[in-house]
């Protein structure tokens, strides 16, 4: 039997990852979980769960889904956040896997997104294929502070799993506004190393653009409330990220 190493990166998910790691049971040979400082229950619910915890400043999500990849054991890594779960059939298509040998380099899994507890078919949150299983001899995690993803040789094709993860992206408004502010700040710093100005329109003209986009492409309007509260906030996130990038570029011209 092959053995599979899980990753998790967290902070302060105390109210999410005791039902991602109990998913995990009987599946994973190792978890690997990289803690970001978490001041709440997080590390100690984890080390009951026989994780291996390491303590590490957040530096982007790439950087540290790379990190925790560096950490494992075993060739193939299973990536998961704090408040992803595996369903039934994808635990047994990983137990299958892991009897029969893993006969491909990276595998896709279909991850189905939750806001404050309802399934969202929008608002681009919309069901996903993503690679989250791979060897790690062959695949990484690009480096990105957001838009992280896992990256291979272009003539490796992703074979498709049955079952799905399902990602609990918030249980609550607040719990949503919190995330995005943390997402707007790494995003500032992405842009301001992609750009050598910013003009003053900028931040509202980028802010109504993803607005629009939400709207109309991504049919938040589809998901009534909740879409309507996504599409506000894509506004405010893509403001504050602009907004604060150009304050970025501006203190760093002054010096």
């Amino acid at each position: 039997m092959e053995a599979l190493s899980v990753t998790i990166i967290t902070r302060n998910e105390e109210s999410n990852i005791e039902r991602c790691l109990n998913a995990l049971q009987g599946v994973a040979d190792e978890i690997i979980v990289v803690d970001s400082y978490s001041t709440d229950r997080t590390v100690e619910i984890c080390r009951r769960y026989g994780c291996k915890v390491t303590s590490r400043e957040f530096l982007g999500f790439g950087a540290q889904r790379q990190y925790a990849t560096g950490l494992t054991s075993h060739k193939y890594v299973l990536s998961l956040d704090a408040d992803e779960v595996i369903d039934d059939a994808l635990r047994r298509e990983l137990i299958k896997l892991k009897e029969n040998g893993f006969g491909h380099r990276v595998y896709a899994v279909r991850v189905l997104n939750y806001f404050c507890g309802r399934p969202m078919r929008h608002s681009g949150l919309k069901p996903a294929w993503r690679v989250r299983l791979f060897n790690k001899r062959y695949a990484q995690w690009n480096l990105n502070n957001v838009a992280d993803a896992v990256t291979w040789p272009e003539a490796l094709m992703p074979v498709q799993l049955d079952g799905s993860i399902h990602h609990y992206r918030c249980n609550s408004l607040d719990e949503f506004h919190k995330k995005e502010n943390r997402i707007a700040s790494l995003q500032a710093h992405m842009i301001a190393g992609r750009h050598a100005s910013i003009s003053p329109l900028a931040p509202r003209l980028r802010a109504a653009m993803q607005y629009i986009r939400c709207h109309t492409l991504e049919m938040a309007w589809l998901d009534g409330a909740y879409g309507r509260a996504i599409a506000s906030r894509r506004y405010k996130t893509t403001y504050e990220a602009y907004r604060m990038a150009r304050h970025l570029i501006l203190e760093s011209d002054s010096e």
